[in-house]
């Protein structure tokens, strides 16, 4: 049973730091497409940023020189450190695998980031 487990989440004032962590059971994050996504209350999820199986990098717009995902392949978990933080960047953080075509991708249950002006 493959399980995505995030942590880290939490209040802070605009312009702070939170760093977010993801860890994976069944699954191998190093093969995989991964990805960082948000929810703000009463907008459609939002992809964040994502990382590719040979380690390509990519991010929103709203999020480039303040967001950074990483991943250790050791571990098997997956990072998104988070500085100068927003109010726009409250939400809920969801950690997501994106699978081959025909079956369904992971996603893990999501953490809570709100920030405070």
């Amino acid at each position: 049973q493959v399980q995505l487990v995030e942590s880290g989440g939490g209040l802070v004032q605009a312009g702070g730091s939170l760093t977010l962590s993801c860890t994976g059971s069944g699954t191998i994050f190093s093969i995989n497409n991964m990805a960082w996504y948000r929810q703000a209350p009463g907008k459609q999820r939002e992809l964040v940023a994502t990382i590719g199986r040979l380690g390509a990098i990519n991010y929103v717009d709203s999020v480039k020189g303040r967001f950074t995902i990483s991943r250790d392949n050791a571990k098997n978990s997956l990072t998104l450190q988070m500085n100068s933080l927003k109010p726009d960047d409250t939400g809920v953080y969801y950690c997501h695998q994106r699978n081959p075509a025909g079956t369904p991708d992971y996603w893990g249950q999501g953490t809570q980031v709100t920030v405070s002006s």
